[in-house]
């Protein structure tokens, strides 16, 4: 939401733009320290619980969030956010392949991101459009009876899930002294880092450079996420076996596409087109990465999604600090710009990506 919502935020706040996106970098950070913790925390908790506690920090999020008198108690919102966040997608890749076959795990990953892209379908678009119509706090006010909602469907569908034994952190670090693994760490982190450098900050982007008004930048945040359900459904479709043919395309196709906006970002057309192929891969980047720590850390699936977790959030969180920094100190070129540099960089770690795979 507060993409969508960045701009009205930040005049209702009294911030500039750059500062309103430390919003998302703050829970990016606490997110990495509850992905690293939770697992641990938990210790041998029913996972199933510790799931449910998430989603309440959410709703408590929420709340802060659409009363915040000030930046300050915003920016305690989003911190409650980030370890929702955090804790809830550490676990989820190793609830998953609990929960289905091993043979299913990519289909199943693949469905469960099909919430993120309704998400980015929907939510984004409507988000901008109410945020004009009535505000940004009454956006969130709205979203508050969802998560109420979403928090009994958890108590109530979810089966279940005894922690099988405690865990810590030598997990983690026997992980990270795999070769293989660290380097498909970073590269994640290059992937995500350059998408949210790009993502956090594209609503000043199409006003100031495209030069939209409330009702177009709904329409375009709309493609972009609908594109999302294109990307869920070809990487159900077609992601099986090596996976590493697969784990340069985030990198090449959303970096080309933020190349594309920086070069034909006063048409309308051609910003829709690579909005669409940009979250089209979205989507997709999460299922193939998820999918290569599922089969490159099968032995230590909550140990490898702490990892990866920590990992993705840590971009986030560099992407939106010096996305942030660079529009205010530059530009929103120099932002994109940046984008682009890290795109290349995770493409050239990444190569083939058969050195990322164990032996």
């Amino acid at each position: 939401m507060p993409v969508s919502l960045l701009t009205p935020m930040a005049a209702g706040l009294r911030a500039t733009e750059g500062q309103t996106g430390q919003a998302i970098s703050i829970s990016g950070l606490f997110a990495v320290a509850a992905s690293l913790l939770i697992t641990t925390v938990a210790g041998r908790l029913n996972r199933k619980w510790v799931l449910v506690a998430m989603t309440a920090l959410m709703l408590a999020s929420l709340v802060l969030v659409a009363a915040a008198p000030n930046f300050a108690v915003l920016m305690i919102g989003r911190a409650l956010l980030g370890i929702c966040i955090g804790g809830f997608w550490a676990l989820a890749t190793a609830v998953i392949m609990r929960l289905v076959p091993e043979s299913e795990v990519p289909k199943a990953l693949a469905l469960m991101y099909g919430g993120q892209a309704i998400a980015a379908a929907f939510a984004a678009p409507v988000g901008a459009y109410l945020g004009g119509l009535f505000g940004w706090r009454a956006v969130f006010w709205a979203l508050t009876p969802i998560v109420a909602v979403n928090l009994v469907w958890h108590m109530v569908a979810l089966p279940s899930l005894p922690a099988r034994h405690r865990q810590d952190f030598r997990a983690m670090i026997d992980l990270l002294k795999r070769p293989y693994f660290l380097r498909g760490l970073i590269a994640s982190m290059l992937s995500w880092g350059s998408a949210f450098t790009m993502f956090t900050y594209l609503r000043p982007f199409l006003e100031q450079v495209t030069g939209v008004d409330v009702t177009m930048l709904s329409l375009l945040l709309l493609v972009l996420g609908c594109a999302g359900f294109v990307g869920t459904w070809v990487s159900s479709r077609f992601l099986s076996g090596n996976v590493a043919p697969l784990l340069k395309l985030p990198a090449l196709l959303m970096g080309g596409c933020t190349l594309g906006l920086l070069l034909f970002g006063g048409s309308i057309v051609g910003v829709g087109l690579f909005l669409a192929i940009w979250g089209a891969m979205n989507t997709a980047m999460s299922v193939i990465w998820m999918t290569w720590m599922a089969q490159n850390a099968d032995d230590a699936p909550e140990a490898g999604g702490s990892l990866m977790v920590a990992a993705i959030q840590s971009s986030i969180l560099l992407g939106a600090v010096v996305g942030g920094l660079l529009l205010d100190g530059l530009s929103i070129g120099a932002t994109f710009s940046g984008s682009v540099v890290l795109a290349g960089i995770g493409l050239a770690l990444i190569g083939n990506g058969r050195r990322l795979l164990k032996p």
